[in-house]
């Protein structure tokens, strides 16, 4: 008999899952978003090899001396020595009891984020809350313009929605959607703002703005409009790589249309990344795209909006990506791999090296578990009770266990454990479940958050109504060197999975392919193979996340607002070996 689940992993998309009588992992054709297909990653489940026994200092060891090894780290160190890292690979819900515990003991979380905290940041001061619009929302407009997304990658189950829409790309890499787009702006990295100033100015000076949406929820429109008037048209379109042609073409695209625009995390992995997502918000607001139907500005939503969580939370924290190991007894690392995803590699190492004790929590061997003083191995998504939500739809899905293992603890095993041996009270595991379950609302046999809207922002804004910019900082980075992206890799997720290797440049780019170069930043240098790539501009290089090293290069300085890794801020020097 078949059983249905949904995925975990750190996506749009949270899969629905059919498990059929070998075990075999099938979409389920009835989910309206996900429509009976599987990602890569989910297609190839089984073939990646998960760990198979705890270990301490790299000898095997039984899951009892595990756990006893884990309780005598934390009896040997003071509240305030003990960090709690979790992750972000497996998005589910019950993924989050362990910080129950660590809450109780008053241990120390982590804050901010590794992805996407400057733009969420940013939309928070705008809007007040990040509502997503889902993919049958985006149904419904008439143009979908991509900005730093690249949904072939990211977000494949959105596809299907977008048949008969106008396109636009506006990315510094030609995708495979920019190769098929009505427009693609194929604009210098970080350069995102100055470009949604000027179509926000040139929306007005043409008049296809949206004066009765502007003055009845964003009435300072016009401090916002002399704002744009700031920014030097010609001297900018031509430090940003864009035509005045381009910017004609593609308010035309949008004007009397309802438009949508989807926004990427790679726009705002630099320190004004709140800035940029606000300058992109703007340019939606200019143009009344909130409130309606077939309209808005989306960009990863807050899939925890309208659920209510039953764990203790952490009251005590340090930014998570640029957190100082060394200054903890006892770190435990649940579901990530900092020393591979958090930037500047070479401080990581030589703080997590220096900590007291260190555990990592988690399916998959890597960095982290490489070094770690204890090894756990945790339960597949398979192999326990869950639910997910989503940061791309408001679809909010039970994932009842199906199979059985010898292998692992599941998140709710291990901290029943520690609760009892510690003193912590904890309710039994189906009180937990249940918890989540009575806040799913069914409709047509889908499950869905209480929060779900038609129409996001259609009662109006948070905040009262949006808030534009107000400062601005205009500086364009001419500084030497190559602009650095970092995407999605298609075959894998962040370090999970397959990995790409080496780095990617433009054919013109002086380098040949196959040769051996040295990639310099202020923070590191690596070298690596040189793959070319004529979808790039010429001024950029690109490392695709989780690959090897990759974060040798980048900073451990925290974007201006949302605490948030700022991967691309430096520019990239490349010489021969």
């Amino acid at each position: 008999m078949n059983k249905t689940t949904a995925c975990p992993l750190d996506c749009y998309d949270a899969c629905r899952i059919v498990v059929d009588e070998n075990g075999k992992l099938k979409g389920d054709k009835s989910h309206p978003v996900t429509q009976g297909y599987l990602c890569p990653n989910l297609n190839h489940f089984s073939d990646y090899e998960r760990l198979g026994s705890p270990r301490l200092r790299g000898e095997e060891i039984s899951m009892e001396k595990a756990m006893e090894t884990l309780i005598s780290a934390l009896k040997g160190s003071k509240s305030d020595e003990v960090l709690y890292y979790r992750g972000s690979g497996n998005v589910a819900l019950m993924q989050r009891i362990p910080e129950h515990f660590f809450a109780s003991i008053k241990g120390i979380g982590t804050s901010g984020s590794l992805c996407d905290g400057a733009g969420e940041a940013g939309i928070l001061l705008g809007r007040g809350r990040n509502k997503i619009l889902s993919p049958q929302m985006i149904a419904q407009s008439e143009v979908v313009v991509f900005w730093g997304r690249n949904p072939h990658t990211t977000h494949s189950h959105l596809l299907p929605f977008l048949e008969g829409k106008t396109i636009i790309v506006i990315d510094p890499l030609k995708t495979q959607m920019a190769e098929k787009a009505d427009l693609h702006i194929q604009i210098k990295p970080h350069c995102d703002l100055h470009l949604a100033l000027i179509l926000s100015r040139f929306a007005i000076i043409e008049g296809i703005h949206d004066t009765k949406f502007l003055e009845e929820h964003a009435s300072e429109y016009n401090d916002f409009y002399e704002l744009t008037q700031t920014v030097r048209i010609k001297a900018t379109l031509e430090a940003i790589d864009v035509s005045l042609g381009q910017i004609g073409a593609m308010l035309e695209c949008v004007r009397g249309k309802k438009t949508v625009i989807l926004v990427g995390a790679g726009v705002q992995k630099y320190r004004n990344g709140a800035d940029v997502l606000r300058s992109i918000d703007g340019f939606g607001a200019v143009m009344g795209l909130f409130g309606k139907s077939g309209c808005g500005v989306s960009y990863l939503g807050d899939s925890l909006g309208g659920i209510e969580l039953p764990f203790t939370s952490i009251t005590h924290r340090v930014s998570k990506a640029s957190v100082d190991f060394s200054k903890y007894q006892c770190v435990f690392v649940q579901g990530g791999n900092p020393l591979s995803q958090m930037p500047n590699t070479m401080r990581v190492k030589t703080s997590f090296e220096n900590a007291g004790f260190t555990v990592y929590f988690g399916l998959y061997e890597n960095e982290t578990s490489r070094v770690a003083d204890l090894v756990i191995p945790a339960k597949t998504f398979l192999e326990k009770s869950d639910f997910r939500s989503s940061y791309g739809d408001y679809t909010f899905q039970e994932m009842p266990r199906l199979t059985q293992s010898e292998i692992g603890i599941s998140e709710y095993q291990l901290t029943s454990l520690l609760c009892e041996t510690f003193g912590v009270s904890l309710e039994s595991e189906e009180y937990y479940l249940n918890y989540f379950r009575t806040q799913i609302e069914y409709h047509n046999g889908v499950g869905y958050r209480q929060e779900s809207s038609e129409i996001p922002y259609k009662e109006g804004f948070e905040n009262g109504e949006f808030e534009f910019l107000e400062e601005i900082d205009l500086d364009i980075d001419e500084d030497e060197g190559f602009h650095l992206i970092t995407p999605k890799y298609a075959k894998g997720l962040n370090s999970q999975f397959k990995r790409a290797e080496g780095v990617y440049l433009h054919p013109h780019s002086g380098f040949e392919r196959g040769e051996i170069v040295r990639l310099s930043s202020p923070v590191g240098t690596i070298e690596m193979v040189v793959h070319h790539d004529e979808r790039l501009r010429e001024d950029c290089l690109l490392i695709y996340s989780g690959t090897r090293d990759g974060n040798v290069l980048t900073p451990s300085h925290l974007s201006y607002e949302g605490e948030s890794a700022v991967y691309q801020e430096y520019k990239i020097k490349v010489t021969k070996k």
